[in-house]
């Protein structure tokens, strides 16, 4: 005799349920404020350059301009949000970018050092300040607001120093023909060459590549390891995470050593790029990757992040940088633009965790 089973009757509306489990579910991450952002933005500034019968921003060329741009900030502001979820600052970030690129030049021009080795030195003077940098905030239990504020003015006179010893102007040339034989100058200063279907080209660069690498890194750090659960640990609370026998004063460091090391990396693209260093290249990066760290879902206290999120926002820059251009419009309209953009999501962030994440 067959038997029949009988389906357990679907409580009315559990679909419905499913489905809004798990829009809370995505809502209530950090990034995605900042996903809702890039959408925005990238929607805005496609309409109003088709108004302007633009299209070069939906082109090959266009995305490959603004990604390039957000790579500039990208770079850095991986790092700048792991120590902003820490619960630390790092405004000589900018200062250290223009440092290490003078470093390279005076290397390479003034005492002879192959590229390669001029690069790896300036990285490592760099790391060292900011290992500086992380030892006198925690030995001093200063705000790193303040060190760090001390530290770009230093940091960017010294620059300036070194370079008039060598210059009467702000920046240092390289000969172009020791970057194009040196083996790491070429890793820095790559680029490929994409042909369109038009006959055109489009450069790749190579920063778009270390940014992504960078946030991946960044990604399974803060959420695959255990030293991203200190990192979030000692932003929620330093007192806490040292009772529970988290290194404090050592993740500190560590990130701000990080921070550094990004601001040389950076600084060895743009110095292998524009085959010369200056010493006002990476002027107000500090303020671009806070920015770009708290439209990422990053708080000002510390202990709540994404590094997702930043790369996130680092787009959204990329794309209102470009995109004014792109739409013809008064490029002194992209300090408002940014203004903005940062109020809303601020606004927007809080609204999400206080909606979705629980959280006040």
């Amino acid at each position: 005799m067959a038997s029949t089973t009988t389906a357990a009757p679907t409580a009315p509306g559990s679909g419905r349920l499913r489905q809004i489990s798990l829009t809370q579910r995505v809502l209530a991450r950090p990034a995605a404020g900042a996903l809702i952002i890039v959408i925005f933005v990238w929607v805005v500034f496609l309409v109003l350059s088709l108004a302007r019968g633009n299209t070069a921003f939906l082109s090959l060329a266009g995305t490959l301009n603004y990604l390039d741009v957000a790579a500039q900030i990208g770079v850095i502001a991986t790092s700048v949000a792991l120590l902003m979820i820490a619960g630390e600052f790092d405004l000589s970030i900018g200062s250290m970018v223009g440092f290490a690129g003078i470093m390279m030049a005076i290397g390479v021009t003034i005492w002879g050092l192959p590229v390669w080795l001029s690069i790896i030195l300036a990285m490592i003077l760099t790391t060292f300040l900011g290992v500086i940098n992380g030892f006198i905030v925690v030995r001093t239990g200063l705000p790193s607001f303040i060190v760090t504020l001390a530290t770009l003015f230093i940091i960017r006179g010294f620059s300036s120093v070194l370079t008039s010893t060598v210059s009467p102007i702000t920046y240092i040339p390289i000969d172009p023909t020791l970057l194009k034989t040196d083996p790491l100058a070429q890793i820095f200063g790559f680029s490929a060459t994409i042909t369109n279907a038009d006959g055109s080209t489009t450069s790749v660069q190579v920063s778009i590549l270390f940014w992504i690498v960078i946030a991946i890194v960044g990604v399974y750090l803060l959420g695959r390891t255990r030293f991203g659960n200190w990192i979030a640990g000692v932003g929620g609370s330093s007192a806490a995470a040292r009772n529970l026998g988290v290194p404090v004063a050592r993740v500190k460091i560590a990130l701000f050593a990080l921070t550094a090391l990004s601001a040389a990396i950076l600084a060895a693209i743009q110095t292998t790029r524009f085959t010369s260093a200056d010493i006002l290249r990476g002027t107000g990066y500090e303020l671009d990757a806070i920015t770009t760290a708290v439209i990422g879902g990053s708080l000002l206290t510390g202990g709540y992040g994404s590094v997702a999120g930043t790369a996130l926002g680092a787009l959204a820059l990329g794309m209102a940088r470009q995109g004014i251009v792109f739409a013809d419009i008064n490029a002194d309209w992209y300090k408002i633009a940014i203004g903005t953009l940062l109020l809303v999501a601020v606004v927007l962030n809080g609204w999400i965790r206080r909606r979705f994440a629980g959280l006040s």
